[in-house]
C-alpha cells in the first residue's frame, strides 16, 4: 500500500530529527540510534516489497 508507505517514510524521517535533536541537546543515546537504525530498514523493507 503506498500510502503506509509514505507514512512510514515520514516517521522515520521525523524519528530521525528527533533523535539527532536528542543527541544535540542531551548527548547521544545509543539505544535511540539503534531504535531509528531499526525502524529505517523495515522501512528500506517496506519500499522494497512494494506492490507497483
Amino acid at each position: 500500500m503506498p500510502g503506509s508507505t509514505k507514512t512510514m517514510g515520514v516517521l522515520t524521517v521525523g524519528a530521525l530529527v528527533a533523535v539527532t535533536a536528542y543527541t544535540v541537546a542531551l548527548g547521544s543515546n545509543g539505544w535511540l540510534w539503534f531504535g531509528w537504525v531499526v525502524l529505517g530498514l523495515a522501512t528500506l523493507g517496506m519500499l522494497a516489497t512494494r506492490d507497483t
